[in-house]
């Protein structure tokens, strides 16, 4: 590991990096979001300091795909240009269960990126621990609650890397302009305008909770917002396991949910398609007024078809889901976090660049994309729903709490959950069956 030795601490040096690429990466005609690769992140003099590893390969496993994957390649491609190390990056719909095989057969990826913290934490035995040069990046780059995530049993694992406000609720602004309605503020007011869009005889939701192997996950984010809202102590005790997921308080926020989510006279095409429809397409009749809004993460803006415009005064935009209280300020938030399985040294390096902000300023200016890497200027995103989610991320007065299924291991967040929100939403197990299920699959 002589040579990871001598990858010495980066953080200095890509704080004024950052600075050079903030001014750069305005979008290009290549499509609406579509932005560059920033100046400083194209000069080879910035990658020195990483050493040289021509011919070497690392290998990158994620749930990242299609047109969001290639924008993350464009990021990091200067890397693999400056350092020759070839990054091999492989994105599958399917990363739960392909990881368990992966891992399983001896055929680990180099990195992978986990989106889900407590699936991560079943693999801490093969995990490479982040080293001093990767934890100072790191330490530097996000709060304390961020750094948390990436650490099992007080050993730290893994930085972050992409950050998502899932706290936002998508509705076409015209609609709501054309008919009066003002955003809501409070849950109350979120029925209330609920209730005044049925009357008008528009369906005010749309939901699909349809995502392949992990079908089920946008329903736990319904459950997750609404307990967070409810109280933040509540909330961590939940995902914490201190109390059970059976107790009362979270079988009352999964009912709250069914006020909308298991109402049929909001569901645009009624509650029995939800957990057929994919997630990727639910929020479309928005576009057509056939429904009025839409619970969704932020980076749901890069979903819409080609030819919308995602922006406030556009066709769609997004507000942040009510509080309970009007004087809280929450959002709940998603993202991965770049663990190794290899302690290569070219592996070393690409942690490194992973989690610098060279890097995390060149990804927000090639795509739609947010951070909440502090280092970042979020008016350098490439749409405005990116630039808000952004802002949000990295504003430290928004009290933030990761995604509690992410958190909750593996059994139960990437599995239990998943199933009994299909259940509780299909009709056949209510709040309280699905949450008894639930706490015992826990891992004792």
């Amino acid at each position: 590991m002589g040579k990871t030795r001598r990858l010495m601490y980066l953080a200095t040096a890509t704080s004024a990096l950052a600075l050079a690429a903030a001014a750069c990466g305005a979008p290009d005609d290549e499509g609406e979001g579509r932005g560059e690769v920033p100046d400083a992140a194209q000069d080879c003099a910035n990658y020195e300091d990483y050493g040289s590893f021509d011919g070497e390969t690392v290998t990158i496993f994620g749930s990242i795909r299609d047109t969001e994957a290639d924008e993350m390649e464009e990021a990091w491609s200067f890397f693999e240009e400056c350092t020759g190390i070839t990054i091999e990056y492989e994105g599958s719909g399917e990363f739960e269960a392909d990881m368990k095989v992966r891992v399983d057969g001896g055929n680990a990826p180099d990195i992978a990126l986990f989106p889900q913290p407590g699936l991560m934490a079943n693999y801490a035995d093969s995990l490479v621990p982040a080293s001093d040069e990767v934890t100072a990046l790191a330490t530097e780059g996000w709060s304390q609650d961020w750094l948390d995530y990436g650490t099992i049993d007080g050993t730290f694992y893994a930085s972050p890397n992409s950050g998502n406000a899932k706290s936002f609720i998508w509705y076409s602004p015209a609609f709501f302009s054309d008919n009066g309605y003002e955003i809501p503020t409070t849950w109350d007011d979120l029925i209330a305008l609920s209730d005044q869009i049925a009357a008008d005889g528009v369906k005010p939701w749309c939901a699909g909770f349809e995502s392949g192997g992990a079908t089920g996950w946008p329903g736990t984010d319904w459950i997750e917002d609404i307990v967070l809202r409810e109280d933040t102590d509540l909330y961590d005790q939940w995902v914490e396991h201190e109390i059970p997921f059976n107790d009362p308080q979270i079988v009352a926020a999964i009912e709250k949910a069914g006020e909308v989510v298991t109402n049929d006279e909001y569901m645009f095409n009624g509650v029995d398609t939800i957990s057929s429809t994919p997630f990727q397409e639910a929020g479309y009749p928005i576009l057509d007024n056939e429904c009025a809004m839409y619970r969704m993460a932020s980076f749901y803006g890069a979903m819409w078809p080609a030819d919308t415009t995602v922006a406030e005064d556009g066709d769609v935009f997004a507000f942040r889901f009510p509080e309970s209280d009007e004087a809280d300020n929450t959002m709940l938030v998603g993202g991965e976090f770049v663990a190794a399985y290899s302690d290569s040294e070219a592996t070393e390096a690409t942690r490194q660049f992973l989690a610098s902000e060279l890097y995390h300023n060149a990804r927000l200016q090639t795509g739609p994309w947010s951070t909440a890497h502090q280092g970042v200027d979020p008016s350098n995103a490439t749409t405005p729903i990116n630039e808000l989610a952004t802002e949000i991320l990295t504003d430290p007065d928004v009290t933030v709490r990761f995604d509690g299924s992410d958190l909750m291991p593996g059994e139960v967040g990437a599995s239990s959950f998943w199933t009994g929100v299909i259940q509780w939403v299909d009709g056949s197990k209510n709040a309280q069956e699905i949450a008894d299920d639930i706490e015992n699959s826990w891992p004792q």
